[in-house]
């Protein structure tokens, strides 16, 4: 069933909520069956299925949901904000939105491209330095999904040459020597195609300063002003200082916050409903939407 209203959110009491992780529809290791059924089984009530660039795993999430979860449709997009020189990545969470809204549509599949692209220049260069990893293996391994590094470090981890796929993402790996940057979506116009689509744009992990460079708050400020909603606070990259800065930011200019595992599977150590986000928050997206609805059991 969707809904805007029902499910256990409008119903209240101590639920859980997560509202970011991935599945094998990009760069996660659990197919979306795996995905929503591990969730239930976890204690979840609300998840959010929030693939890179893609909302290819949402049919499939969808059909196995089972009964007790609230399923949230998203996407996490690629973003980059270029008000300063270099240009710094960030990640967008949008809601909730049409998946057939032309535009949007059009800059996912743009971006999903570059994804590819990238991803094979990357493994270009490892066996340019003698790196035995395959190209071939790699898109066969991501099962469909667009193409992550976590794909070329899990294949850096079946040649042996690094022990995890924190170990790929060093300065010697993924995280330097092999990054190469890619297309990105302008951070204020994904804002705005999330919101024409009906849905409900939220900044992923804004503070996260061991992942690289983040945004000033000035940036966040005009981001409010052209329709951003939220920012996620709770998140196993932001220290306890950078989830306080993150929630008076947020409570200065009236936006919600919310709180996530940004669950990959084996890509990472975090668990699901490692972190959680509150019902309020959860039910002004519901209300802010109107896109698709939340699928949900019969009231």
């Amino acid at each position: 069933m969707t809904s805007r209203q029902s499910g256990p959110a409008a119903r209240g009491g101590g639920i859980r909520i997560d509202l970011h992780t991935h599945s094998t529809a990009s760069d996660g290791t659990y197919s979306p069956e795996q995905l929503v059924r591990s969730a239930r089984e976890t204690g979840l009530d609300v998840l959010a299925i929030t693939d890179h660039d893609t909302t290819g795993g949402w049919e499939r999430a969808a059909a196995a949901r089972p009964p007790g979860l609230t399923l949230v449709r998203g996407a996490e997009l690629s973003c980059r904000w270029y008000g300063t020189e270099p240009s710094i990545p960030l990640h967008l969470l949008g809601y909730l939105f049409d998946p057939s809204s032309p535009e949007l549509v059009a800059e996912l599949t743009r971006v999903r491209a570059a994804r590819e692209v990238r991803g094979e220049r990357i493994v270009e260069l490892l066996r340019a330095d003698g790196v035995d990893v395959d190209w071939a293996e790699i898109r066969t391994a991501a099962a469909g999904g667009t193409v992550g590094r976590p794909h070329i470090a899990q294949a850096l981890i079946r040649a042996g040459l690094v022990a995890t796929t924190a170990e790929a993402f060093t300065p010697r790996w993924l995280g330097e020597r092999y990054r190469l940057s890619k297309d990105d979506i302008d951070v204020f116009r994904a804002v705005r195609l999330v919101r024409q689509a009906g849905g409900v744009p939220v900044m992923a992990h804004p503070r996260a300063s061991r992942r690289g460079r983040i945004v000033p708050d000035s940036l966040i400020v005009e981001l409010a002003a052209a329709g951003l909603a939220g920012l996620e606070a709770d998140h196993e990259d932001h220290s306890p200082a950078e989830r306080e800065h993150v929630r008076t930011l947020a409570g200065e200019l009236g936006l919600l916050v919310t709180g996530s595992s940004d669950f990959h599977g084996a890509h990472k150590t975090v668990r699901l409903g490692a972190y959680t986000t509150g019902v309020e928050a959860y039910q002004r997206i519901v209300a802010a939407s109107s896109g698709v609805g939340v699928l949900t059991d019969p009231a």
